[in-house]
């Protein structure tokens, strides 16, 4: 059926072509948006004429024809608008041409603005040309597409589809577009760090990797631009940040994507609790441009996001939430305490185990934002140690919705200590862990040199979007998700 649709739609483009009309021009003038008519005229009364001309453009998304007269609905990226079609005003040549349009294609016409007796506001066409003869028939019902696969494979038919869809990109737009004035209105400096790196560092992941021919060596697909960062930090640029893609060889899931957007900020003299107070402004900031408000309703939580957040110590909440004993014990004591409560846990280090335990049985509860510090620092090698504690570092996440939002530390400033850190994980590797980050001489070598005390953060931009847009999928804030490779039909 689809097939025969489309050979019909080829045969109306060659007898275009055979007419001399070209279906693709280069080019159209239009005097307004869709958008800016209807604004314009929406002072026009039930069966007013405005008097004035407008050229407007828009994909054809309906047709209903009514003898000799017909009205069309166009659509541009600003709007709607009814058109209304007449044999005595085009021409029965021109009229034909136009009703013999198909769903989809691009149009632009020229008219007269009225409101019609039942108030719609529409163009009456005194001239009209072809600007893309569209050749696949748009999705049946495209008005609602809800296929999935198709959605995310095809997001221009999404797009096309699902007014929701398209504000929700919008308002991932808003919402960064928010963040790089707030932060260049505090001093901040963007900067770009290499995406490519010989070692790939800045975060526990697995990561991407790949072959340069010209220099024969294999790069990695960065996992995070931490390392780089920091390192601008030494060399005097004491307030950067990156806005950009990170990659992780991992699985896809609600809240995962192998190619990802984060949010990287690096401020000289801060520590951790200097990037608590900074993240809760960006995100009521951020909160603000994209929904207009600090109250957002997700997944059907309502979530007030006014500062001050709630802040709780990690080792404790998982100690309330379990009723374990975690201060002070080791691994094996950890897991003898669970099997007494009939908690299974996997063959974790010390560190891992609690993380494996938060993500458990408190992680899903903290609905209302929550800032969750002080962690294990056997998985958190780049965090400075917590003084007058024992093996935690001063680190925190950033929980909304049951979701991490942002990570973030006071950084580990002391090249002794980071090398024995480094060292550590790759005794960790060495063990198979495909995670663990690799020794960076390139980095020590740096951080030898000396970096003032710092605070860093970087912050989920996909995760964050999904908040604002009620997205339950981080595929559905992602305008071109990985997906698995499939025959490509024609």
């Amino acid at each position: 059926m689809k097939e025969s649709l489309i050979q019909a739609r080829l045969e109306k483009l060659k007898g275009l072509r055979e007419k001399g009309i070209d279906p693709y021009p280069a080019r159209f003038s239009r005097s307004h948006t869709i958008g800016e008519v209807s604004a314009h005229f929406s002072f026009l009364k039930e069966g007013e004429q405005s008097g004035e001309q407008v050229t407007v453009a828009g994909r054809l998304v309906a047709l209903r024809r009514m003898g000799r007269a017909s009205f069309l609905d166009l659509r541009d990226g600003s709007g709607k608008i009814q058109v209304h079609a007449s044999a005595g005003r085009l021409g029965e040549e021109r009229y034909q041409e136009l009703c013999s349009s198909d769903i989809g294609d691009f149009i632009g016409v020229r008219g007269d603005v009225f409101r019609t007796k039942m108030g719609e506001l529409t163009v009456e066409v005194a001239e009209w040309s072809l600007l893309s003869k569209a050749l696949r028939p748009l999705p049946e019902k495209w008005h609602g597409l809800k296929d999935i696969e198709l959605r995310y494979r095809h997001r221009s038919l999404d797009l096309v589809a699902n007014q929701a869809v398209r504000e929700a990109f919008v308002r991932r737009s808003r919402m960064v577009s928010a963040m790089h004035r707030f932060l260049d209105a505090r001093g901040f400096l963007e900067v770009e760090t290499p995406m490519m790196q010989p070692i790939a560092g800045g975060a526990t992941a697995r990561p991407f990797v790949t072959h340069h021919n010209a220099l024969d060596i294999d790069l990695y697909l960065r996992v995070a631009p931490e390392l780089y960062l920091k390192r601008l930090v030494i060399g005097g640029l004491e307030r950067v940040y990156e806005l950009g893609k990170s990659f992780r060889n991992e699985g896809v899931s609600t809240e995962h994507n192998p190619e990802f957007t984060i949010l990287e900020i690096y401020e000289a003299y801060s520590d951790y609790e200097g990037m608590m107070s900074l993240v809760e402004e960006l995100v009521v900031t951020s909160a603000q441009a994209a929904v207009g408000s600090t109250r957002i309703t997700y997944q059907e939580n309502e979530i007030d996001l006014s500062p001050p957040w709630q802040r709780i110590g990690l080792v404790q909440a998982v100690e309330e939430a379990t009723g374990l004993s975690l201060d002070g014990v080791t691994e094996s004591d950890i897991r003898k305490q669970a099997r007494k409560k009939g908690i299974e846990l996997p063959e974790f280090s010390h560190g891992k185990l609690i993380e494996h335990l938060f993500e458990r049985f408190v992680e899903p509860g903290l609905i209302q934002p929550t800032i969750v510090k002080d962690y294990p620092m056997d998985i958190s090698p780049l965090a400075k140690r917590k003084q007058g504690t024992e093996g935690l570092v001063e680190r925190f996440e950033l929980f909304i919705g049951g979701v991490e939002i942002a990570n973030a530390f006071t950084e580990l400033n002391d090249p002794i200590d980071q090398r024995a850190r480094f060292e550590d994980q790759e005794r960790l590797r060495e063990a198979g862990d495909d995670e663990a980050q690799r020794m960076d001489e390139d980095f020590l070598f740096a951080l030898e040199h000396g970096m003032p005390p710092t605070g860093g953060i970087g912050i989920g931009i996909d995760r964050l979007a999904m908040l604002f847009t009620d997205s339950p999928s981080i595929r559905d804030v992602i305008l071109f998700p990985t997906l698995r490779a499939r025959e490509v039909r024609r």
